[in-house]
């Protein structure tokens, strides 16, 4: 899979998962673990996201 269509599905990922976190946070029974976990692999995808952005630009560099 290309970089830049790796980048897309990941970044369609977070956004979603930030949509989950929003309505998680909306309900006051929220799992404070699940909304930890979902937190994290947020977390994780950005990263993922970041790392992919700079290893596309590495390659156009050089």
């Amino acid at each position: 899979m290309p970089i830049a269509a790796r980048i897309r599905e990941l970044d369609a990922r977070h956004t979603r998962l930030d949509a989950q976190i929003d309505e998680v946070i909306k309900h006051p029974s929220a799992d404070s673990l699940e909304l930890a976990r979902m937190k994290k692999e947020k977390l994780r995808l950005k990263e993922q996201i970041e790392s992919l952005r700079t290893s596309e630009l590495k390659a156009l560099a050089g």
